[in-house]
């Protein structure tokens, strides 16, 4: 967008009107006549980007750096029973180590930011034994299945009409 303003800038100082500037650049006219207004105010460096919406994050490089380190370390690191980070547990680890409240429902934003994703553990049983499962299938299971009948062996769907 910053890129398509700063066209804009230039079209609007060769005195190219707003609908021309919107048609050139496939924007809407209102967008072209807020562009050439912020031009007229300001100048080309009144369209440069104001950088990202929203307001700014409570922690600092320096912290977020800190909270990813800590939970790449894991759970148990922390004293946790399960390897398995919830939103409430991440957001007590962010607490502890920056003293920064955030509501478990919006961590899941940090942690996207950092790049993590969300992952469902797998339910298997503790139990489970991938040998004997692997076995079963290649020996008791063929046995199990049902067999197509011999060639020639009458079936429904072969019955003459008398």
């Amino acid at each position: 967008m910053e890129k398509r303003r700063k066209k804009a800038g230039q079209l609007f100082s060769k005195e190219y009107s707003a609908p021309e500037v919107a048609r050139r650049l496939g924007v809407a006219r209102q967008v072209a006549y807020r562009w050439k207004s912020a031009w007229i105010g300001g100048g080309s460096p009144a369209l440069a980007s104001k950088g990202p919406a929203g307001p700014k994050s409570k922690l600092t490089t320096e912290q977020t750096r800190q909270v990813t380190k800590a939970l790449l370390a894991g759970p148990a690191a922390h004293g946790y029973k399960t390897a398995l980070w919830t939103l409430p547990r991440v957001a007590a680890l962010i607490e502890d180590l920056t003293g920064v409240d955030y509501h478990p429902g919006h961590v899941w934003r940090l942690l996207g930011a950092s790049g993590f994703s969300c992952q469902r553990p797998e339910r298997r049983a503790v139990e489970r034994d991938e040998k004997a499962i692997r076995r079963w299938q290649r020996v008791e299971w063929p046995a199990l299945k049902k067999r197509p009948g011999k060639k020639g062996a009458p079936s429904s769907l072969s019955t003459k009409a008398a």
